[in-house]
């Protein structure tokens, strides 16, 4: 086996590592997208001294998951969700393979503004058709994933195994089942490539001259584009989930959308779009009342806080 190929299966190895070890956390990440909140919020108050509603942080939550289910059922649906990412790196790799993107170090001296534009369109294009590569290939498993991880809120079985589970959606919704929540999902992550992608070349190019400095640009602005689209991805897992057969994708829980749009124009509509983008300091945002000087939730006529 050539040395390329042995980092190649590395860091295929790396990523079952550190998807596991981060499986409980992403668990309890996509059932707050999804709008789970099984611990009521206490009151509390803010940095500046407002009063406000605390929710638990993602430690407490996954607390919560592991005194339901136990230790092993932190880990429910992480077969699938190794499975789809193994095959959107395998995709990625196998498409960049055949693209041969531009390298910096193809250039002997220093490249002219022009071959750094030329670069940069052409790094734009290929890391475009490998992103939408990738997550087409995966989308199927990530479906899977997520429905397996809301049945924890209404306690069904539906979604057993990768097997059972593809029997189960496509019973359910038929064929196109396997790509719910496809479209805002490729949407937010390439528009948070072309977002982070354009402002890293942007300032790169025109306001930092320091070598040293210009490593920086490229983590920072691939944080701050992931936090203006984040959205997206608690919209695609409501679309994953909606009309599935799972108290989780059904009324009053959820309602069931027609689009991706629907979903947008409802969470909007409730200031849900951000929920689950603060892992560790979270305050409820929804319907409340003050009783003795404090804050109370109660839930809107579609809303339920669960206990």
């Amino acid at each position: 086996m050539s040395k390329h190929k042995e980092n190649r299966w590395s860091n295929y190895a790396l990523r079952i590592i550190i998807n596991t070890v981060s499986h409980p956390f992403e668990y309890a990440k996509v059932l707050i997208q999804i709008g789970y909140e099984p611990v009521p919020p206490r009151p509390a108050k803010t940095l500046f001294g407002k009063p406000a509603l605390k929710l638990p942080n993602i430690f407490e939550y996954v607390k919560y998951i592991k005194n339901v289910d136990g230790f092993m059922g932190c880990y429910n649906g992480l077969t699938p969700k190794v499975c789809g990412n193994l095959m959107s790196a395998i995709a990625s790799q196998r498409l960049l393979d055949y693209l041969e993107p531009p390298n910096e170090d193809d250039f002997d001296e220093e490249p002219t503004d022009e071959q750094k534009r030329r670069n940069f369109v052409r790094s734009m294009k290929c890391d475009i058709m490998t992103h939408t590569a990738a997550i087409v290939v995966s989308q199927p498993f990530h479906v899977v994933t997520v429905r397996m991880m809301a049945q924890f809120i209404g306690r069904e079985t539906k979604y057993n195994g990768i097997f059972g589970s593809v029997k189960e959606i496509y019973r359910e919704n038929g064929m196109l089942g396997f790509f719910s929540g496809l479209i805002p999902r490729l949407l937010g992550d390439i528009l948070s490539l072309l977002l982070a992608s354009s402002l890293t070349y942007a300032i790169n190019t025109y306001i930092i001259e320091e070598k040293d400095l210009k490593v920086y640009t490229s983590a920072t602005m691939t944080f701050l584009s992931t936090a203006i689209t984040y959205p997206f991805q608690v919209i695609s897992n409501c679309m994953a989930v909606t009309n599935s057969g799972l108290k989780a994708g059904s009324p009053t829980f959820m309602p069931h959308y027609s689009s991706w749009v629907d979903c947008y124009y409802d969470l909007s509509s409730k200031q849900q779009l951000k929920r689950g983008s603060s892992l560790l300091v979270r305050y409820y945002v929804g319907p409340s009342i003050v009783i003795g000087g404090k804050p109370v939730a109660f839930p809107a006529k579609d809303q339920k806080l669960i206990s």
